[in-house]
């Protein structure tokens, strides 16, 4: 998923060219083909298939072979009957000895184009209906062959975009980069500002960064840079603090947040995201980035865990995680959901709260949190839940163990 001439089709017409031809760089770690291969290359229309995805691959009419495709290796070109200079076949030579064949194709005729065929893989550039992106994956099952997308997500969470980001019974099958602005060294930074002014403000997230348009539903509406740091030092003396949220099926995730005092801000500089792994194995991950550091946890961490029969907090507590006593609250005894929303969000308006600019589970979190028919949607919200904890219980933030020692024996810190 990415922004606006980035360079996305370019990318995903390289990997085409690759997989036709069999001739990978050194570089790549991606998925090979040792034979030749059988593949459909397609776009949203007839025309905007010529334009794009043909233009990538083969060059410009009456250009073939100044593409991703070298000249060497093409061997025959047969036009298509509609648009004027669309092409339906080229025959490709690969390593192998063999012939690869790549199909081009378009949404607008149908599903049922898009039946009946075995492929190895298949290409789509933006962003294809769900009924034929099914089609393309199921031409792919007896190759075992593989699905690549390049696309602009200006539909918002569409069921296709769904799948890799909401939801929670993603597997290692399904991967999700994104290329922002940032990105792209062929604009300079006068051209970048340029070229996200000229955007709406609802549509800047989508086409410049590749983040899925929610327009008014979204729950932070703050640009990304508004609040996002590159660099920044963490003097000892700033107190530290880490939020918990639970998880098995959905992720255990964990933030580590630094308040600078002085100007009231917070910088969160660290994020943790795994699913469907135990206690131990998150508590040493916490660990590793500081025992001493005090860790808010929400009231669902008291349940009893169904094998030991133990807190789950308590497990956390027996691993050596330095959690705080008691269950996030706010200092009056609240837990609010959109009181907490809303603090955050004000700190974020007030320049008091940055975030770590590498963290991208985190941005990938922030992009997607929205509200439907007004409410929070409770879904791909982790790390922003523990963001959420710590924030409630930021009077309890340490410093380093130099002033701040964590006791055991009855559970409180001791400054």
């Amino acid at each position: 998923m990415a922004g606006n001439q980035l360079g996305k089709t370019m990318a995903g017409g390289m990997e085409a060219a690759m997989h036709a031809t069999g001739i990978y760089p050194p570089w790549w770690l991606g998925h090979r083909f040792n034979k030749a291969t059988a593949g459909w290359a397609a776009g949203v229309s007839g025309e905007a298939t010529r334009d794009t995805v043909q233009r990538v691959l083969l060059g410009r009419v009456g250009e073939w072979g100044t593409g991703a495709l070298p000249e060497s290796a093409i061997v025959r070109v047969t036009p298509a009957r509609g648009a004027a200079d669309l092409v339906d076949t080229v025959t490709v030579r690969h390593d192998s000895g063999g012939t690869s064949h790549i199909v081009f194709k378009s949404y607008e005729k149908g599903r049922e184009k898009w039946q009946g065929e075995t492929l190895d893989w298949v290409w789509f550039d933006e962003e294809p209906p769900v009924e034929i992106y099914t089609e393309g994956l199921t031409r792919t099952n007896a190759t075992n062959g593989i699905v690549w997308l390049t696309f602009t997500p200006l539909l918002g969470l569409s069921p296709v975009v769904a799948r890799f980001v909401m939801d929670d019974d993603a597997t290692e099958d399904r991967h999700v980069t994104r290329m922002t602005l940032d990105d792209a060294p062929h604009f300079s930074d006068a051209q970048k500002a340029r070229i996200l002014s000229s955007y709406a403000d609802y549509e800047r997230d989508a086409r410049a960064r590749g983040q899925p348009k929610l327009g008014s539903g979204r729950v932070f509406a703050i640009d990304e840079d508004d609040i996002k740091e590159k660099a920044v030092d963490l003097p000892d003396h700033w107190p530290r603090l880490c939020g918990l949220d639970i998880g098995w099926d959905h992720p255990t995730a964990a933030v580590w947040m630094a308040w600078d005092r002085d100007t009231d801000t917070l910088h969160v500089y660290d994020a943790y995201r795994l699913r469907q792994q135990t206690p131990v194995v998150h508590a040493a991950a916490i660990k590793a980035r500081g025992d001493w550091i005090p860790v808010a946890w929400p009231a669902d961490a008291l349940q009893h865990e169904k094998g030991s029969g133990k807190q789950i907090a308590e497990q956390y507590r027996e691993q050596g995680v330095a959690m705080l006593p008691e269950a996030a609250t706010f200092s009056d005894g609240s837990v609010s959901v959109e009181a907490g929303v809303f603090t955050l969000l004000d700190r974020m308006k007030t320049q008091r709260f940055k975030v770590a600019a590498h963290l991208s589970d985190w941005w990938e979190e922030f992009g997607l949190y929205h509200r439907k028919d007004g409410r929070i949607v409770k879904e791909r919200d982790d790390l922003l839940c523990a963001t959420r904890y710590a924030l409630m219980m930021l009077r309890f933030a340490a410093e380093l163990p130099a002033t701040t020692v964590w006791s055991g024996v009855d559970t409180k810190w001791v400054v």
